[in-house]
């Protein structure tokens, strides 16, 4: 099966016309099923990121959110594969390198914080040895001085006691510290982007905060771009700059985070801040606000838009064809046809 790229994908340009740090365009993943045809996963994803920017990216599990960040890594598990698309890190394709020169790329000039550091950190290692590791694979050093580097990476993470805990254990640890350390391995090769994909999750809430309150430090202190995966709409509001939401394997709408909660233009991003819980709204018992329906499967998408089955605003052109991407007022994009406008939806 050969991807389609929409007619109308979104200009991925910084504001006054520079090109991004990241510029990612028509990105499709797929898996083959049992008979070998490849069923798509990610479809058509197109963004930019800038410097210093942080970016959240957002949806339902299943929906293509890690697959999105492991094809930027090159890192889709087989029989998975990038079937097309670029993603120019600073003006290079990531996905048109060599093998060899990519593995420099990875942990230098982007890195991946994965969301359960408990199976991402080596139990058997102590942390000083895997943080010195990860300095020596990008700066070839003595292992003395990896390890002051490695020191240094912990207390810019902020871990308690960091010169004292070199020789500590992952599982001696809490979980927020844990994560703290893969920041740390995260940051070794100094990244121009930083991954982070869940990175709260199995977190408690005033560890969640401090978290993702560290991210925004670094990306100020750092000038990090950051792309922040998470299924919590609630995550995003106060961290992100601006907001992708993923439905099916697609970008489904694309705004700044003020406009997405204020005006949210499609009907999945409107029903997914419904559902978030508020302070001072009643709800009825049993009647916790809930999304009808379920994720299509990849392989069993309708036909039209992905949506259209649980959509409280389907329009018939939804049953029969897939919307393309619509401009908003304030600059971002849907994929929607309650914004084709005078265009009548090509796509």
């Amino acid at each position: 099966m050969t991807p389609t790229t929409s007619a109308a994908a979104p200009p991925a340009v910084a504001a006054g016309g520079a090109a991004p740090l990241l510029r990612v365009e028509g990105l499709n993943v797929a898996f083959p099923d049992s008979g070998g045809t490849p069923v798509p996963v990610v479809r058509d994803v197109a963004f930019g990121l800038e410097r210093g920017e942080m970016l959240g990216l957002v949806g339902e599990s299943g929906c293509g959110k890690t697959m999105t960040a492991l094809a930027l890594m090159r890192l889709v598990p087989p029989p998975g594969r990038i079937t097309g698309g670029r993603a120019r890190l600073a003006g290079e394709d990531l996905l048109a390198l060599d093998e060899r020169t990519m593995r420099r790329r990875r942990g230098g000039r982007l890195a991946m914080v994965f969301q359960e550091p408990t199976s991402a950190l080596n139990p058997v290692l102590s942390l000083g040895y895997q943080v010195a590791e990860a300095v020596r694979v990008h700066h070839p050093m003595s292992w003395a001085k990896a390890r002051r580097e490695a020191v240094r990476l912990l207390e810019q993470v902020a871990l308690p006691g960091a010169a004292q805990r070199l020789d500590d254990y992952p599982h001696q640890l809490s979980g927020g510290q844990r994560q703290r350390v893969m920041i740390a391995i995260a940051l070794a090769g100094e990244p121009d982007l930083l991954l982070a994909d869940e990175p709260t999750t199995a977190l408690d809430v005033t560890v969640q905060a401090e978290i993702l309150d560290l991210l925004a430090r670094l990306r100020g202190e750092l000038g990090l771009a950051v792309l922040l995966i998470t299924h919590d709409l609630a995550v995003v509001a106060e961290t992100c700059d601006r907001i992708l939401v993923m439905y099916a394997g697609e970008v489904v709408e694309e705004a700044s985070a003020a406009d997405l909660f204020e005006r949210p233009a499609h009907p999945y991003t409107a029903a997914l801040l419904a559902a978030l819980p508020r302070l001072g709204r009643a709800v009825p018992r049993g009647e916790l606000p809930t999304i009808p329906g379920h994720v299509p499967e990849p392989a069993r998408l309708p036909a039209g838009c992905p949506f259209h089955p649980r959509c409280s605003r389907v329009l018939e052109v939804c049953r029969r064809r897939r919307p393309a991407v619509f401009p908003l007022a304030g600059g971002g994009h849907t994929r929607c046809f309650l914004h084709a406008g005078d265009g009548g939806g090509a796509g």
